[in-house]
């Protein structure tokens, strides 16, 4: 499938589509991505947030439901 064919598709199916992407990259056993130096901070600040209580963390499989019930939410609405 073509990226404009992608980006063509509704926003459920492109978040699907997206999943399906990320998880095939991490199966890629001997695939090294580099990271970018700034998600070092953003993890620190996330850190930072949750020993301080200023956020709160909730279970994997409790926020993917909440992602696929946002996105079905957005797929039933006129684009």
């Amino acid at each position: 499938m073509l990226a404009a064919e992608l980006v063509a598709l509704p926003l459920a199916d492109r978040l699907l589509a997206m999943e399906a992407l990320w998880d095939s990259l991490c199966r890629e056993p001997d695939a090294k991505y580099p990271t970018p130096d700034w998600h070092a901070d953003v993890l620190h600040a996330r850190i930072t947030a949750l020993d301080t209580g200023k956020e709160t963390a909730v279970p994997w499989d409790e926020a993917k439901a909440r992602i696929r019930a946002k996105a079905q939410v957005l797929a039933r609405q006129p684009q």
